[in-house]
Order: structure tokens, then sequence, then C-alpha cells
């Protein structure tokens, strides 16, 4: 590989999972650290690290300048910007091309593109991918009340520029609008610093379903199959799993191949997830939006293709040829990830920082944990709460729920709060052993929220 230095642009178990693949391909590797994470896991696996700044997210991983000093002070030739953060940052992979620095991702076109859900909807659409119906940009309560009768209620407000769930309301009714309207343009202006709403039909009874796809610079595409992510709270996921077994065979096979379709047509390079909302009543699906990075679920891929989704993004980067064809893509058995956060779940999912005196994963066989965490280490208050991802394969989905339970059943964690005793409630239901879920069932059947 032309690439032989990586800066590692990121924390927690991402900044591990980059590392080990670099190690894989004979890559060394820099850690870019905040104060805070001196004595990560990353920090210590690391060929060399860098401090980039204090504790602060805005002051140190967030800091693109930051980055790129530490990337050049160090001889890294690539970045990896991990999940998150500036992951899907167009002005960090701009930065990185003026300074001569790889960046493991996709083009700063693509990212901004992408990156607008009103202008990735436009695009995808003039694709011939089914698309929700919606609005381009509401300025006003007037125009979105407008909006909203066109396409009938109850109707979703989300934010342009929008991720993570942030920006996202529902109104079931015309009454509820102009409050609604308002604290979305507000929570919208608050995190992306941009107000821009847009109105999209809300389907009640919803699968999130999301296709991994891969892309190189000579026009080659592939998708990886698809994840259920419907598990999910305030709109992050917690469980997901492949393949999503309860869509129908011929619908799935649609939905990678519009996912594909969506890769090739835009000559998009590098790891991408390409995500629709499934309707289960009328069995049709929409695109949603396209993230132009590796998702935190990616393990669950990897589990069922043999593939290393960061090493593939390392080798494109580098200008490589995609090694892998679409028939060389081969599905094996079923897959399951639950995310294990430092949260006290009888508290409201209080976040809950401290000092990890007993870490335990499970081992065995057909299971996986992706970590940062070990026996002593400190839970840091400023950052997200990941812990590890847990991950599991089965011959089938029977197999991969009973070792999930297992798994779930042995793992260890003591002086901080964990979301395990909530997974093992998941997994342990009888709706979820069946598929009777949907994208709002945790919010309602199991915190009974409306």
């Amino acid at each position: 590989m032309g690439v032989s230095r990586v800066l590692v642009a990121n924390r927690g178990e991402i900044a591990v999972r980059i590392i080990r693949a670099c190690r894989s391909l004979g890559l060394q590797t820099v850690a870019a650290v905040s104060d805070a994470d001196r004595e990560s896991m990353a920090a210590h696996m690391a060929d060399r690290v860098v401090c980039i700044g204090p504790a602060r997210s805005t002051e140190s991983y967030l800091n693109v300048g930051a980055l790129v000093v530490a990337a050049q002070g160090t001889g890294a030739d690539a970045l990896h910007p991990g999940y998150g953060f500036l992951a899907e940052s167009a002005e960090l992979a701009v930065a990185c091309a003026v300074f001569g620095i790889t960046f493991v991702g996709p083009s700063p076109e693509h990212i901004r593109q992408l990156g607008n859900k009103l202008e990735a909807r436009e695009m995808v659409r003039n694709l011939g991918v089914p698309t929700l119906p919606g609005s381009r940009k509401v300025h006003t309560i007037e125009e979105a009340k407008a909006r909203a009768a066109e396409i009938g209620y109850p109707i979703l407000f989300k934010a342009a520029s929008g991720g993570g769930g942030r920006g996202i309301k529902t109104v079931s009714e015309p009454g509820a609008l102009p409050a609604t309207f308002e604290m979305a343009s507000a929570e919208a202006r608050a995190a992306f610093g941009d107000d821009t709403l847009y109105v999209e039909r809300y389907v009640p009874d919803a699968r999130h379903i999301e296709v991994q796809v891969l892309g190189d610079r000579f026009g080659h595409a592939v998708h990886l199959g698809e994840r259920d992510c419907s598990l999910q709270r305030r709109y992050q996921k917690v469980v997901e799993e492949a393949p999503a077994a309860c869509v129908p065979p011929a619908v799935r096979e649609e939905i990678r191949v519009a996912g594909a379709t969506v890769a090739a047509k835009l000559g998009y390079e590098s790891a991408g997830t390409i995500e629709f909302i499934y309707d289960q009543d009328s069995e049709r699906f929409y695109f949603l939006e396209m993230n132009t990075r590796i998702q935190v679920e990616h393990p669950v891929t990897e589990m069922l293709t043999g593939l290393d989704l960061v090493g593939l993004q390392l080798a494109i980067a580098d200008g490589g040829t995609l090694p892998v064809s679409q028939s060389d893509v081969v599905f094996q058995g079923h897959a399951i990830e639950c995310r294990v956060t430092a949260e006290s779940t009888e508290d409201g999912f209080r976040p809950s920082p401290g000092r990890i005196t007993d870490w335990e994963p499970p081992r065995a066989p057909g299971v996986r944990v992706d970590t940062h965490c070990y026996p002593g280490y400190v839970v840091p208050p400023f950052y997200d709460s990941l812990l590890a991802k847990l991950i599991v394969h089965g011959a089938d989905r029977a197999e991969a729920l009973a070792r999930m339970r297992e798994a779930l059943a042995s793992f260890v964690v003591r002086g901080v709060d964990t979301t395990i005793p909530f997974l093992r409630d998941l997994l342990n239901d009888p709706d979820f052993e069946a598929g009777n879920v949907n994208t709002r069932w945790i919010e309602e059947k199991k915190l009974g929220r409306a």
C-alpha cells in the first residue's frame, strides 16, 4: 500500500477497531486523543499517540485544524475519521486533500451532497429509487401546514442537516403543528447550526432497513446485504441484526439492489450505508438517507460475510480496486448486535460515568465483543456512553438469539450502570423473538411512551 501511517481521528471502540484493521494490513497507527483519553485502550495500542486538545470535543475531536496538524506532525499520510465527530465532515475531507493526506472515506462532494437530506432525496429520486412523500424546505408554519395537508397526517418534521435522531418530530394532527414546528426548528438550529426543516410522511408500522455498500474510484460498487435496525430509542439504534428476517425475501432483494444502484450510479467511493423505511402494512420500502461513513453496526455485516469492512475502506482509500464483486459476496447464517452503554435504565437512561471495577465480557464460539474498556478504565462524562458492541453469529436466527441471550447473561460489568439488564429483557420478549416489532416498539411497549 502507498499509505503507511494512519492517524485515527476518533476514540472509543471504533478507534480500537481501526487500529486492529491497520495492524492486519501492516500499517502504522497514530492515536489522536484528547486529554481525557490519554490512558485509553487506543492510546496503549497505537504505535504513536498525539494529544489534540482538552476533553471537550469541540476543542479536540471536532477540531479540523488540530487533526490536520496532528497528522502532519506525526508523519501520518492517511486519516481515518471512524463514525460520529467529523466522520461526515466535508471540511475535514477537503483539508486532508489540501495537505496531501489520504482521507479514508468518500469525496467531499459526496459527503456534502448526501449529508443534506433534501439534496440526497432528490438525487435518489432521480435514480428511480422510491422516496417517502415529502416536501422541499418549509420556512414558515403556514407553509408547513399546507405541505402537511397535501401529504396527509401523521407527518414528520425533519432537519435537512440532521442526524442521530435530532431535529425529528412527529405531528399527528393539525393542532399540534405550530408548537412542534418551533421545537423541531430550535433543536435543529442548536444541533446543526441550521434550522431548515422539511416534511415527510410518517409510517406508523415501520422497520428501519439499511444496506451496506462499498464502491471504489473506478466505478465498481457492491452491496453487502441489509441490516434490520428497527429496535430504537429516541431514534438511536439499540439492537441490529442481519439478514432482515421479517421482511419477505423478494422485498429484501429489491432493497439490496436499490442500495447497490444508488452507490453505482453516484460513483460512490468507500463504505457507505443507504437507509430505508419499510412499511410493514403495504410491504413497500422508501429511501431515507445515506450515511457516508462506517456504521456502528458494521460488525453485523462482517460476521455474515466474513469481510473486513474497515480493511476494505483502507484499501479503497489507497487507490485500490474493490477486491470483491457482487458474486463474491456470500451470506452465511444470522448475526445480531447489541449496544452496551453506560446508562442507568432505571433512572431514565441517565449516563453513568465512573471507574469500571470489573469487566468480564463473554467468550464463546460465535461471539465477538468490540470494546475499548478494561478493568480500571474510567468512563469519562464528556462523550457518547457506548462501552461495547456485543455481536453474535449463528447458523440461523434461533441459534443467534440463543447465543446472544447466553452472552448477555454472562457479561459482567461493575462500577458503572449499564444497559445489559435492559437488553436481556428485550431479547427475552416474545414479540422480539417472533419479529413483531417496529421502530416504535421499544418506546411504546418497553418504556410506555406513546
